[in-house]
């Protein structure tokens, strides 16, 4: 689906990720080839695994959409973010990037060097304005890994309300009224006030996960169920004896929604009041709405009834041109949920107003690197052109004169001084290559044990299910007979359990003799020493109960395994076997190959029955 011309958009919410991609049209606008969005959970007991569903939708949409490994441009939340709005003084051009990063160091309420920021220069009624934009390196790096490890790679970073302003920019292009872009999240809610080239933007603490949390704490059902509620009943209820015309049950429900949404027209009246005063902008004429949290019956004529204004939805797909394999009845449902979308279709063609990029620190890196081509290309070009001359003065010089012999040495000895600089730039290319790789696979070996923790802990996500021991073990060979498979030994101590404080639980124990991945012998290099245990793959042991929630019985344990080979980031689930031929080739693992006990059912004296599964890990970790 995505070839060398087409971008890819991502848009991560708290509850939904959607992707699309786009391709230039001949008239140099853009045309919408694929959409597709995954619905996360956004439960705020779920937080730790929040990163691992994050990574399992991308990889989802990737896969449906095909995009491959095509960069990607994404954005993040408002609410994950630090904006502020900042006026400049009458300076020059060249005084600019000095006076923003001092606004940015008196602003930004963390060390600059412990943030990835960026700027864009906003021109209103004659006046310089800067909006200034930071978020949390980590929290960056964080959610990158996540975009990253399904195989994409990123080309730039955007914040969502930046891109919905793009959006609404090229798809309202005659609005010169006021407008307030009202865009309904899950966690939050971003006011965007437009009005001519003014722009301002606030994000509110207030969105769908508020209103399902009173619906929680209103009937006392668990976040998921009161999500249910909301969705599948849920509406908004409106003044004037609207609830009098519906059943107990409903009114009752739509009743608490409004006094949950009910206090967002408080704050968009803050909003609209600081808008003014400090701002210098003109109350709202017009309202518009997106979002997934503006889904609710009567959203729209409940802002009506508060905000005595008129309301629509947000449809910014009159931006861009839709392809023929593009569900439009679909499109024309989620058009106000694809505001971000476009927004950040529209930085592929150089016409966005708002060109915001947080780059994470592997990207920034990468980019460095990428910088530096150029120059060791043209250096390499100019070292082989002065070779190609010396081979030439060279042939030419002995049909002459020890004199012209004398000048060729000369020339000879200048070229020589222009190769050692660039063999010197060589030589730092390599080392910068090698420390960029040390730093990324130390990285890499940092993160791998809690992203692991987080990929089992998406995957396993079951109340009739729970996981009691986490064992790493070495030597493992799936593939083996029942003796090899007892060879492979835990890295744990077996008084680990019992130790007290302050003893290790680790063997550190030394491998007998080094095996490649079918448990074969593998001859040492001279001088090369016996690698210490190197964990190969990972023991769960837990317990799994029946009941109301589990009508699967023990199958439950079959499909929290396929939930988690649909898209495998530290596990594997092959291995390398060998056909009739004696040759080497991948063999799926089979469920049987990877569940070493299961019990049917529990005992009637018991609440649960045992479980144990051993999975390989996709590298092998050495346990130091």
């Amino acid at each position: 689906m995505a070839d060398t011309q087409s971008s890819i958009a991502l848009n991560i919410g708290s509850q939904r990720v959607s992707m699309a991609v786009f391709e230039p049209s001949k008239s140099g606008g853009l045309v919408l080839k694929a959409y597709d969005s995954e619905v996360i959970l956004a439960d705020p007991s779920t937080e730790a695994s929040r990163p691992a569903q994050i990574g399992f939708a991308i990889g989802q949409l990737a896969q449906r959409l095909k995009a491959g490994k095509a960069r990607v441009r994404y954005a993040v939340s408002g609410q994950s973010v630090f904006t502020r709005f900042v006026k400049l003084p009458p300076l020059g051009d060249d005084d600019i990037e000095q006076l923003v990063t001092f606004e940015a160091q008196q602003h930004v309420p963390f060390p600059l060097n412990e943030v990835v920021w960026d700027y864009e220069i906003l021109e209103s009624a004659g006046e310089k304005e800067v909006v200034i934009v930071a978020i949390k390196a980590e929290s960056l790096d964080e959610l990158n890994e996540s975009v990253t490890s399904s195989g994409l790679t990123t080309a730039e970073v955007d914040v969502a309300p930046m891109a919905l302003y793009n959006a609404f920019r090229a798809a309202y292009p005659a609005v010169s009224e006021p407008v307030l872009l009202i865009d309904i999240g899950a966690k939050s809610t971003d006011l965007l006030y437009i009005e001519g080239k003014r722009f301002f933007t606030r994000s509110v603490n207030r969105g769908g996960v508020s209103i399902t949390s009173a619906i929680s704490k209103e009937y006392g059902v668990s976040f998921p169920e009161a999500e249910g509620h909301k969705t599948h009943g849920g509406l908004v209820a409106l003044g004037g004896g609207h609830t009098e015309q519906l059943d107990e049950t409903t009114a009752a429900l739509a009743t608490t929604i409004r006094n949950a949404l009910g206090q967002l027209p408080a704050e968009i009246a803050r909003t609209t009041n600081y808008y003014r005063s400090q701002q210098g902008g003109n109350a709202p004429k017009r309202i518009i709405l997106a979002g997934g949290g503006a889904n609710l019956p009567y959203t729209k004529e409940f802002f009506e009834e508060k905000l005595h204004l008129p309301v629509e939805f947000f449809n910014p797909v009159g931006a861009v041109a839709v392809g023929k394999n593009v569900d439009t009845d679909k499109l024309g449902r989620e058009a106000h949920l694809m505001g971000e979308l476009i927004g950040l279709g529209l930085r592929a063609t150089g016409k966005s107003s708002i060109n915001i990029d947080l780059v994470p620190t592997k990207v920034q890196a990468a980019r460095q690197v990428e910088k530096q081509k150029p120059f060791f290309i043209g250096a390499a070009a100019a070292f082989l052109v002065g070779l190609a001359a010396w081979a030439v003065l060279g042939s030419l010089a002995a049909a002459k004169a020890k004199d012209e012999a004398q000048k060729m040495t000369e020339q000879k000895d200048q070229l020589k001084s222009v190769a050692d600089p660039i063999e010197s730039q060589f030589k730092k290319e390599d080392q910068l290559v090698a420390l960029a790789t040390q730093y990324t696979d130390t990285e890499a070996a940092r993160t791998f044990w809690p992203e692991l923790i987080q990929e089992i802990q998406a995957g396993f996500a079951s109340d009739s299910a729970w996981i009691t021991d986490f064992d790493p073990v070495f030597n493992y060979n799936p593939l083996g007979t029942p003796e090899d498979i007892k060879k492979s030994k835990s890295t744990v101590k077996s008084e680990f359990f019992t130790a007290g404080y302050g003893v290790t639980g680790l063997e550190n124990i030394k491998i007998e003799q080094k095996v490649d991945s079918r448990g074969k012998p593998v001859k040492l290099a001279p001088g090369e020493k016996e690698p210490i245990a190197a964990a190969n793959a990972i023991r769960l042991k837990g317990f799994w109960r029946a009941g109301e929630g589990n009508p699967r019985g023990s199958n439950l344990i079959y499909d929290l395994i396929k939930r988690l080979r649909d898209n495998p980031q530290h596990l594997r689930f092959t291995a390398v076997g060998t056909d009739p031929k004696g040759k080497p080739m991948d063999v799926t693992l089979e469920d049987p190959q990877l569940v070493k006990q299961l019990e049917s059912a529990p005992l009637e004296s018991e609440f649960a029955a045992p479980f144990e599964v051993i999975i390989p890990l996709s590298r092998e970790v050495p346990i130091k």
